[in-house]
């Protein structure tokens, strides 16, 4: 089973365990409006598209408020089955998709109270820690610094290039894959001026 694969049956196990009305990091989104995202993202060719392209976002988003609609447990059999074969992710999944789930079971987790990061295989740090670089680059790509990231065995990768200042991010790849990502509530150490670290983390690394 691929990583992308575990974390798809963690996320639903997530899910369900904190009800469909449960919130998530997905701005107002719920559990329910994520699991009928990523049903979209993965059955709805029609609509897919708009996920990403804003002059067809108003469809999806009406499709994706009737599929959310659906019965709870339809739901989550639908994310837990992943890409049918005739779509396009189901052949790409293990690619596509690692990011998606582990990205959005954090979504699920850390947007209660309490939450701890989990503790990963090394296998699976260092698969995140690939994706982080490449990541990085998108998210941070209009930081008027130059940024660095870091994980704990010391290895750094520079994802982006500019000004004088210069931000390291410093934690464990999953974290700095979340961060990269866009998302804030984190366990990460930074290290440099206050006013380029502020620059940094306070980035729009949505893409």
């Amino acid at each position: 089973m691929t990583f992308a694969r575990d974390e798809r049956l963690a996320l639903v196990d997530s899910m369900a365990e904190f009800g469909p009305d449960a919130p998530t990091l997905c701005g107002t989104w719920t559990n329910r409006d994520l699991a009928a995202h990523l049903i979209v993202r993965e059955r709805r060719l029609d609509a897919a598209p708009g996920i990403v392209v804003g002059l067809l976002a108003g469809y999806t988003e009406r499709v994706q408020n009737e599929t959310a609609t659906r019965p709870w447990s339809r739901l989550l059999d639908e994310v837990r089955s992943g890409p049918p074969m005739w779509s396009p992710m189901y052949w790409v999944d293990a690619q596509v998709n690692l990011g998606e789930m582990f990205v959005h079971h954090e979504d699920v987790r850390r947007a209660h109270d309490g939450w701890e990061p989990r503790v990963l295989p090394a296998d699976r740090q260092d698969a995140l820690w690939g994706l982080a670089r490449k990541v990085g680059k998108l998210g941070y790509r209009h930081a008027p610094v130059t940024v660095v990231l870091e994980r704990p065995s010391g290895e750094q990768a520079t994802v982006r290039t500019a000004g004088a200042g210069r931000v390291i991010l410093r934690g464990e790849p999953s974290e700095l894959t979340l961060h990269a990502f866009g998302r804030n509530q984190v366990r990460i150490e930074t290290e440099g001026e206050a006013a380029d670290i502020e620059a940094v983390t306070s980035l729009d690394r949505g893409f």
